[in-house]
């Protein structure tokens, strides 16, 4: 059983600058086509199935290096108890039973996230994230990791990164050899509002082992950033995070960094096809970015699963895009999103998120769907 050493660091702070900012005045509609897949029940596959007394919640994927192996991890519950853990080899179209993981998986919650990382010598680790409450106002992230592709995990064990945390790493992108960047969302430290949210990050420099304690990335007052999504540009010479706006009050959000994150720019509101929570994106081989979440503009994909085809210059020039795709309809009109997204290599996406799949009174379920951008830009009218 792989094994590290950890240390548990209950005192913390975190550094940066707070802005305000005016109030947005973007339209909360889309100019653009909307694509609607999410009746092609061929393309979808079940993972695991919401019951009357299971809730299925907040699936994570990852893409092995042979690019068809996948592993989906989720939660029991609405940020629930972590444990559930599965194995596709074939790009996601069938999927295993439940695979044995460490028991300590199930002392730990909220929105697991899995990722492959690998230190300066190339040794690569399959690593999950979680978080654990200590009790007495003590909470921190954990991780296990597996040496052998997911055969084996080790124990949940704290980062020594704790606080009011929102939940583990929304995201991490890999900077240089060993060197990653994680961010996330923490509450504002002696804030008496219990939705505040400041959008914090760390630096591991050890392929993922070890984490330096939390940064404030930015702290918009009167708005409630989170769960944040970072990926490099095109040339790999600056970083894009796109923030879900928590006050409902706004368009989703997007800031740049020149320096790996040293700094950000002022964070300014996405018009509204890309707005929504949990964002993640993938870069399709023709350059273009996929970008699936659940849908919070008042378009009539409102509260789905959604993808966005756009570029990352749309981005950066608050352009709409190209369009949107309906991905999956969501029968409980708002708990959905905390997606996955794959691309293999004849260009098919996965896009896996967790929801009322079907009427009916089962809870929500793990479910993927997958596309090609080809068969959707055949679709836009």
């Amino acid at each position: 059983m792989p094994w590290e050493g950890t240390i548990l660091i209950s005192d913390f702070k975190v550094t940066g600058t707070a802005v305000n900012f005016a109030r947005p005045s973007l339209p909360k509609t889309s100019t653009i086509p909307i694509v609607d897949i999410s009746q092609e029940v061929s393309r979808q596959v079940v993972i695991a199935q919401g019951t009357a007394e299971i809730y299925q919640g907040h699936p994570t994927t990852v893409l092995m290096s042979d690019n068809h192996t996948m592993f989906c991890v989720w939660t029991y519950g609405h940020g629930g108890s972590c444990g559930p853990l599965k194995k596709s080899v074939n790009g996601g179209l069938t999927w295993s039973q439940l695979l044995p993981v460490h028991p300590s998986w199930t002392t730990v919650s909220n929105c697991p996230g899995i990722f492959r990382m690998s230190g300066a010598n190339g040794i690569e680790k399959l690593r999950v994230f979680a978080q654990k409450n200590y009790g007495n106002g003590i909470v921190s992230m954990v991780q296990s990791f597996s040496n052998d592709q997911g055969a084996t995990w080790s124990e949940m064990t704290s980062l020594g990164i704790g606080g009011k945390l929102g939940m583990p790493f929304c995201s991490i992108v890999n900077l240089s050899p060993g060197v990653y960047l994680g961010m996330t969302n923490i509450r504002r430290p002696f804030d008496p509002d219990s939705k505040s949210n400041t959008v914090a990050q760390s630096y591991s420099y050890d392929g993922g082992a070890t984490w330096s304690k939390w940064e404030k990335a930015i702290d918009m007052l009167g708005y409630y950033p989170c769960e944040p999504f970072v990926m490099k540009s095109p040339d790999g010479k600056q970083l894009l995070c796109l923030l879900r706006e928590n006050t409902r009050a706004y368009n989703a959000f997007a800031m740049i960094s020149n320096d790996d994150g040293k700094t950000w720019s002022e964070p300014w509101e996405v018009p509204a096809p890309l707005s929504g929570d949990r964002h993640i994106a993938r870069y399709a081989q023709d350059g273009r970015i996929v970008c699936v979440f659940r849908d919070k503009s008042m378009d009539s994909s409102r509260h789905h699963f959604v993808g966005w085809v756009g570029t990352y210059d749309d981005i950066i020039n608050k352009r709409q895009g190209q369009y949107k795709i309906k991905l999956l309809h969501n029968y409980r009109v708002w708990d959905c999103g905390y997606p996955g997204l794959e691309i293999l290599p004849d260009g098919t996406f996965v896009a896996t998120t967790y929801l009322k799949y079907r009427e009916g009174e089962e809870q929500n379920s793990v479910a993927c769907t997958r596309f090609k951008l080809s068969e959707t830009d055949s679709k836009v009218q």
